[in-house]
């Protein structure tokens, strides 16, 4: 079920890539949901796609400790 979630979390992040500020909220509601080391993988995929993307670099900041 917790893998489900993590791939249903992705999936939501990249329908909403397009807006910054919307990426940011579901970012923020991803932690709270996911388990630490699926963050730690959240973290790896969002770096990859903000490669492509870079002003989505603001939401790092809630993946940090």
């Amino acid at each position: 079920m917790a893998r489900a979630m993590f791939e249903y979390t992705k999936t939501i992040l990249d329908k909403v890539s397009f807006d910054a500020t919307l990426f940011c909220k579901e970012v923020k509601k991803a932690i709270s949901r996911l388990l630490p080391h699926e963050i730690e993988e959240l973290k790896i995929w969002i770096e990859a796609l903000t490669e492509q993307n870079p002003e989505l670099n603001q939401c790092l900041i809630y993946l940090n400790p």
